[in-house]
């Protein structure tokens, strides 16, 4: 009774009469009443930031649908792409315009249809929320005309030349197009209400670093860390095997500029390493990865590969000293340097031997194949404390701590990237971690204390950080949920031609989860009602050409990573997954590939996307029967028993010192 009343009196600080807590009380059983806010989930973006961006600004179509529906048989087809391309890049779209318009009289015309469609939209968008929550939503600078003109009062018409005064004051004070953008942002930011990010923002595309500057803009989201991530958290650590991990992906994937010119972390040192000590690259196995219309000159082509090959033998260098200090990870089939027949240029794998494809090891000692040379041990020092000390990185990996997690169970939802490691009758792995084994929703729950301390204990002395290994482990570990495979064949490929070797065996989860009942099991074991609950999983490309389906388990289990990198869509024959989630039910929406923004802004080129339903409620769902309505559900108790402990007297009501004869 002392702490309840304890936590009361803090309560009747925000709620100091009975007057405010019954106001507040009907709010929140209002808000409740309302239909439940649209989810977007994505996956698997990999630096390709101009699809990514296109999609969340179009919010996987829903805008285009929420036009369609708001002015049906009013619009064609061109005024719809027209009005869907200015909400999307409203400051381009509307300059772009302008340009074509020669009359002043054309302009203001153009400005006023614009800024009266932009109205009845946002009119119908903003109807599903609270006046409060589109106020917050709001630019400030321009949140008084906004709120004039969305709650304007659609019976009465007696007000009609206020309203057009406020429009036309607003284009003679040229503030049009200030108001254009506002209202295009209020209706993006409120179609979808909350942004899911299954993992995989870095890697393979040209641009992770805009990808976090996009989504540290959005007010509501979270993020569930896929492998890639996790990698380039640990370089951001003080993990040296992960920066030259992060190092040789950015150079097979031209993206060095990424590191260089986002995060200001000089590769000169290492370029000129590469250049001298690896001076012909005759093998195509380290010929960076090119997008078909990147232009590259010959000698650039032939730094990256040298590159690529210099980090590439530190980092099987780096691995031994990791899986040596951690019998745990039982990695010792990757240590593959000491296998080498340096005079005959073969290795033996499993008792079977391979001729190599690339015989130039200038830094290896065969006696001694995995001691760091001179020029590499001087050279990984540097780059890791420039790692450790770039501010812009560093901000966005704390951004990643800050917004993000192992696994996410939201609104009956279990959101992964990878998988839940198991065996193979269905049973949870046993992984050792730190001497203790861990399976099922207690290993990732370690998983992730790990890597926040890693994060938190991030130096330049890796001794003095003993937990920071696991970086390594989460990235190609054979127990990572993230990972998910038995072992990461990145030597093989590189040197070996039989592609027997480069055969990367997945975790059982990856077959299981067609299976009902084996999903119905993870979700119980994370606690999720599995009668209604789902997992949404991605890191896996659906490779849809080949038949594959994204809906598995009958329909207990979604893969939503369709592509978004342009690596994969030879594959998987499309360009990402997304699904949404709103008050009548989920949709998988399918995209095609997607060419640029400024196709998309000139030609209002859309990315073409198919909506396939997963399932319909049978009543609209309202926010009472979701995460949010049960939290509100909390909130309205609470105030319940302040309202008691008012109207009993062992509460005080505090006076207001307002006089009310003054206005």
């Amino acid at each position: 009774m002392k702490k309840e009343l304890k936590y009361l009196g803090l309560l009747s600080e925000q709620f100091p009469n009975i007057s405010a807590v019954t106001t507040e009380i009907i709010n929140l059983e209002a808000i409740m009443e309302l239909p439940k806010a649209t989810e977007h989930f994505i996956s698997d973006l990999h630096g390709e930031y101009e699809a990514v961006s296109h999609v969340l600004h179009n919010g996987s179509g829903n805008v285009k649908e929420k036009i369609n529906e708001v002015f049906s048989g009013r619009l064609d087809s061109e005024q719809i792409n027209q009005l869907a391309t200015i909400i999307y890049y409203p400051e381009r779209k509307v300059a772009s315009i302008i340009k074509t318009l020669s009359s002043q009289e054309e302009r203001e015309e153009f400005y006023h249809d614009t800024i009266l469609a932009l109205v009845e939209l946002g009119q119908f968008v903003v109807s599903k929320y609270t006046r409060s929550k589109v106020r917050k939503a709001m630019d400030p600078d321009l949140s008084y005309i906004m709120e004039e003109l969305l709650f304007k009062d659609s019976i009465l018409s007696n007000k009609e030349p206020y309203y057009h005064n406020i429009i036309q004051n607003v284009i003679n004070l040229e503030a049009a197009d200030l108001l254009i953008i506002s209202l295009s942002e209020l209706i993006q930011d409120l179609i979808v209400d909350h942004l899911h990010v299954l993992g995989d923002i870095y890697d393979r595309g040209p641009a992770p670093d805009k990808i976090l500057n996009l989504l540290m803009e959005k007010k509501s989201l979270d993020i569930q860390w896929g492998n890639h991530d996790v990698l380039w958290m640990g370089a951001a650590s003080g993990s040296k095997v992960a920066i030259a991990n992060v190092l040789r992906i950015c150079a097979r994937y031209d993206n060095l500029e990424v590191i260089e010119d986002s995060y200001g972390i000089s590769l000169r040192a290492l370029a000129s390493f590469a250049e001298r000590v690896y001076p012909e690259n005759g093998s195509q196995s380290f010929q960076p990865k090119l997008d078909d219309v990147a232009i590259h000159f010959p000698e650039e082509d032939k730094q990256l590969a040298s590159i690529q090959q210099a980090i590439a033998i530190l980092q099987f260098k780096l691995e031994y000293e990791v899986i040596s200090r951690n019998p745990e990870f039982k990695a010792n089939d990757r240590l593959l340097l000491h296998k080498i027949n340096y005079e005959e240029n073969t290795i033996t794998i499993d008792n079977k031997t391979y001729p190599l494809k690339n015989t130039y090891f200038p830094t290896i000692d065969p006696e001694n194949p995995y001691k760091l040379s001179e020029d590499e041990e001087w050279m990984i020092n540097r780059l890791q404390a420039d790692f450790l000390n770039s501010q812009p990185l560093q901000k966005h990996i704390s951004f990643l701590y800050s917004k993000g997690n192992m696994y996410n169970i939201y609104n009956d939802n279990l959101l992964i990237h990878g998988c839940i490691p198991l065996n193979e009758d269905g049973s949870f792995m046993l992984v050792d971690v730190n001497g203790k084994k861990y399976k099922g929703k207690e290993l990732l729950d370690k998983f992730e204390e790990i890597l926040r301390q890693a994060y938190l204990n991030r130096q330049e002395d890796e001794a003095k950080n003993p937990v920071l290994d696991y970086m390594w482990y989460m990235w190609q570990g054979v127990g990572s949920s993230l990972f998910g495979k038995t072992k990461m064949t990145t030597f093989e490929r590189y040197y070996i031609d039989d592609k027997i070797t480069h055969e990367e065996p997945k975790n059982p989860y990856f077959t299981l989860r067609e299976e009902k009942e084996i999903v119905e099991n993870i979700l119980e074991e994370f606690g999720v009602d599995s009668s209604k609950g789902r997992i949404i999983n991605g890191h896996t490309p659906v490779k849809e050409r080949s038949g594959e389906e994204p809906i598995k388990a009958e329909g207990k289990l979604l893969v939503i990573d369709g592509g978004f990198s342009k690596a994969y869509q030879p594959t998987t024959g499309l360009a990402g997954y997304t699904l949404l989630y709103n008050s009548f039910g989920m949709q998988l929406v399918t995209h095609q590939p997607f060419t640029n923004i400024e196709d998309a802004i000139e030609k209002e080129l859309d990315i073409i996307s198919t909506r396939r339903v997963v399932d319909r409620e049978l009543e609209r769902m309202t926010v009472r029967e979701t995460d949010v309505g049960q939290l509100l559900e909390e909130q309205v108790a609470d105030l319940k028993e302040l309202l008691r402990a008012y109207r009993s007297g062992k509460i005080a009501e505090k006076v207001s010192n307002r006089n009310p004869n003054v206005e």
